[in-house]
């Protein structure tokens, strides 16, 4: 119920909860004197209580109704089969128009003062996105197939489909896509599908959220990283983001491309870097491929080396001049060395003890050489820059 306070104030305070009555309508027969916003708001619950099941989230629900319905301006819980005829009947055009309400309202509240990002050596920010593609497999009962006993119905049928598994048990499986933005960890959508799902398609629907996105913060499209796992690591997918002007990291599956000619003569030669795993003891080696074709008519992507002006070494002088004096009417020489019974007899102020642990004004100055970093940077700490490398 806590959670489930918390969201319901937000939703309040920031109008979403009034947008979505206004916005998200569905008329169907059978649904008695309940609302859309009355599903709604049991499927908001649902989401934040972590109950594995609509039928358990019920049960918990069932002694705090009424006052969970309150925290949203409701006064009835809806039945279980009527929320179970309202999901069936529900069609895309009603939950395009609830999606379209949470994006609006991603887009227009930021927030945070700036969209943060990553900086690379160039000092190029970046924003980087996450579409994830996830699966979820359901396992069924063995119905016998008998011809005394009617046709098997399941239910699983309406949302899932055989689909790729890989290490999840079961007989069917759903999929989804999921946007994150990945320094804010706002998420800017999702999209689901039975089966292995529409990857390609929920793509291009992503890249269209991100494109929104981009532009409603004034970003340009080409400082947009977006980050693919395998899923989308053929040419066709990665297409798709180069087109629309969008940066990418994926990691590839197109294995044919081991058969460049370019590849393999680079492969002859030693790596550009190998790292080995701490704890497993993997060996990795890294090549730079300067250009690989995505596909036998371009675009080729182009590795772009350029000089990044890092003066590789800068000598820098650090001075300190401490002069605290001491408020003390006992004298006590900085020379003397104190047991612990002497330090606690005269009781020695944080001044003195401070002036005690001072480097004396006429020690040696002290020279720091730091490697790799250009005078810029290393004059923003407000340090002396006595030489350059």
């Amino acid at each position: 119920m806590g959670e489930a306070a918390a969201f319901a104030q937000v939703l309040t305070h920031t109008g979403i909860l009034k947008t979505i009555q206004e916005e998200a309508r569905f008329a169907c027969a059978r649904f008695g004197t309940y609302d859309v916003i009355d599903f709604i708001v049991v499927l908001i619950g649902y989401m934040v209580s972590g109950e594995p099941t609509l039928k358990a989230f019920y049960e918990r629900l069932a002694p705090f109704a009424k006052p969970f319905m309150a925290l949203f301006g409701r006064n009835q819980l809806p039945h279980r089969s009527t929320l179970s005829r309202f999901l069936s009947a529900l069609d895309q055009s009603a939950v395009e128009a609830l999606r379209a309400c949470f994006q609006e309202d991603v887009l227009a509240r930021n927030p945070f003062a700036s969209p943060s990002g990553l900086f690379d050596r160039m000092e190029k920010q970046w924003t980087v996105v996450d579409v994830d593609g996830t699966r979820q497999a359901a396992r069924q009962r063995a119905l016998p197939p008998t011809d005394a006993l009617p046709a098997p119905h399941r239910r699983f049928d309406q949302v899932c489909a055989p689909g790729y598994q890989g290490r999840k048990r079961g007989e069917v499986v759903r999929s989804r896509t999921v946007i994150l933005q990945a320094h804010t960890h706002q998420f800017l959508g999702t999209f689901g599908g039975s089966g292995n799902g529409d990857y390609r398609g929920e793509l291009r629907r992503a890249i269209q959220v991100i494109t929104s996105y981009a532009t409603r913060l004034g970003l340009p499209t080409s400082s947009i990283l977006l980050r693919l796992d395998g899923l989308y690591g053929d040419a066709a997918p990665l297409l798709d983001v180069l087109f629309a002007d969008l940066g990418v990291i994926a990691r590839s599956r197109a294995y044919h491309l081991l058969d460049l000619d370019i590849v393999r003569q680079r492969l002859l030669r030693a790596p550009d870097h190998v790292s080995t795993h701490p704890e497993s003891g993997m060996i990795r080696a890294l090549y730079d491929c300067p250009a690989v074709p995505l596909t036998s008519t371009g675009p080729r992507c182009a590795l772009q080396r350029r000089w990044l002006k890092v003066i590789r070494s800068e000598t820098i002088s650090l001075t300190e001049n401490v002069t605290i004096p001491m408020r003390s009417s006992t004298t006590i020489s900085s020379e003397a060395v104190l047991t612990c019974a002497e330090r606690a007899h005269w009781r020695l102020s944080w001044e003195q003890r401070l002036t005690r642990n001072a480097r004396p004004s006429d020690a040696p100055r002290l020279f720091i050489t730091l490697h790799g970093l250009p005078a810029t940077f290393a004059s923003s700490f407000g340090f002396d820059l006595l030489a350059t490398a």
